[in-house]
């Protein structure tokens, strides 16, 4: 179990990344890549990827760069994952060229200790060659591997985004605290989070920073440096990438024409007002309410209301009847690890 500890000023610095961070991302799929779990979530990507990599051997030796320095199980190198890198994939890839020298010495020899590494790996310490060779794997890796698939996994994040940014502005901190769980249980001033090893962390003041992540499976991570700026990484209700799209006209056999439309059109972004939805479909206010009740009613849509807006967004399982690569164009409402199994 990793118990988080907070003080009241914690309490008040609590943040929410707003979009996927495409390193933390990164870094949580190579797991997956590597392993069979998540099979339902993760398994028809997999097999795309792996795909791809029999193909492409460009992509393949990236990949293998990586899995030196990211197991399926144990320690990751905390430098991989820059807490301030964002949604952007070049100002993280230029924070891990930026890694100070001490910090990476520390970080490889601990790799080091806990399995063996190749000889190659010493270069990292010494300047920016071995760096550039690295982040020129990251980059190889995930445009070939997540950018095609972003889309999915951005409106999966934004979804959940949503609904804890909701919750923080319904109940304060402590209700968004409390809907983590069954991931962790807030047990007041501790957040007790399902981890693999025993480990207490003290924000003492520095706040936590929440990130929600589409490769993070079963269990939340962290950085294992406990001097680092505090992130949690929790895992996010997916609809499986991958998955053969439904097709216009089976959708429409399904749920007929205009409930199709309305689904549809929740989904293309992520909080849609009913007024939104009805201009956009061409029917009236009245039968939208309706169509989105139905939708509602058979756990595709979720509504809630916001000052004097109800606002609706897609469930998983409507996304998983829709398939995957829906477009995510609205932002979202809201504003390293210890040795354990795969991030």
């Amino acid at each position: 179990m990793l118990r988080i500890h907070f003080t009241s000023s914690d309490l008040q610095n609590i943040r929410i990344a707003s979009q996927p961070d495409p390193l933390w991302e990164l870094v949580c799929s190579v797991c997956r890549l590597q392993t069979g779990q998540g099979r339902l979530d993760f398994g028809d990507w997999r097999g795309s990827a792996h795909h791809r990599l029999r193909k492409d051997p460009v992509v393949h030796r990236s990949l293998q760069l990586l899995r030196t320095l990211i197991p399926a199980s144990g320690y990751i190198p905390d430098f991989l994952t820059p807490t301030n890198s964002g949604a952007d994939l070049a100002e993280g890839l230029e924070q891990v060229r930026g890694t100070p020298r001490g910090q990476l010495a520390d970080e490889m020899m601990r790799l080091a200790a806990s399995r063996p590494i190749p000889n190659w790996t010493r270069s990292l310490g010494l300047g920016r060659v071995g760096l550039n060779s690295l982040t020129g794997a990251l980059a190889t890796y995930h445009g070939a591997l997540l950018r095609p698939y972003w889309p999915t996994i951005r409106t999966a994040v934004g979804n959940d985004v949503s609904q804890r940014a909701h919750a923080l502005l319904e109940g304060g901190t402590q209700t968004l605290l409390e809907g983590l769980h069954p991931l962790a249980r807030w047990n007041s001033p501790v957040l007790e989070v399902d981890y693999p090893v025993d480990r207490d962390l003290h924000l003492e003041g520095r706040g936590l920073l929440l990130v929600p992540s589409y490769f993070c499976w079963r269990r939340p991570t962290a950085l294992a440096d406990p001097e680092l700026p505090p992130v949690l990484v929790y895992p996010v209700p997916k609809a499986p990438l991958d998955v053969a799209r439904a097709t216009e006209d089976g959708l429409v056999r399904l749920l007929g024409r205009t409930r199709a439309a309305v689904l549809t059109e929740v989904a293309n972004r992520r909080a849609r007002t009913t007024s939104e939805v009805a201009e956009a479909v061409r029917i009236s206010l009245p039968s939208v309410s309706y169509q989105i009740s139905v939708l509602r009613d058979g756990g595709l849509v979720t509504s809630r209301r916001e000052g004097k807006y109800v606002l609706h967004a897609v469930t998983p399982l409507g996304l998983r009847l829709l398939g995957a690569g829906l477009p995510a164009t609205a932002e979202p409402l809201g504003g390293g690890r210890a040795a354990q199994p795969a991030t």
